[in-house]
């Protein structure tokens, strides 16, 4: 076998932990009791889902999580109303306010 598919399947294949040599030592069993301890500590099950923390992380979770809507496409164009009837004002009626044209 080359050492290019060696590499490859090195990844698939855990890291060898006991050897059946090593099973009956005592020093051996000593590590191995790490290990399993190791091992008995790590969490089992599902990992549990974050949850957002900042305004535009709860906002994205809210309308594009598990359920999406089309609500952020209402606000985006009540925003651009809002930003356009705003810049409408500032450029021209507000110079209409006191006198017309």
């Amino acid at each position: 076998m080359s050492f290019i598919a060696r590499r490859g399947l090195s990844t698939l294949i855990p890291p060898k932990i006991a050897s059946p040599s090593g099973i009956g030592a005592a020093q051996d069993a000593a590590r191995m009791e790490r290990v399993v301890s190791f091992y008995e500590k790590l969490p089992r099950g599902r990992r549990p889902d974050e949850q957002p923390k900042g305004l535009f992380e709860r906002y994205q979770a809210r309308y594009f999580g598990k359920n999406p809507s089309a609500a952020p496409l209402a606000h985006f164009i009540g925003a651009m109303m809002v930003i356009g009837y705003a810049q409408h004002y500032y450029f021209h009626f507000r110079h209409h306010k006191n006198n017309a044209h």
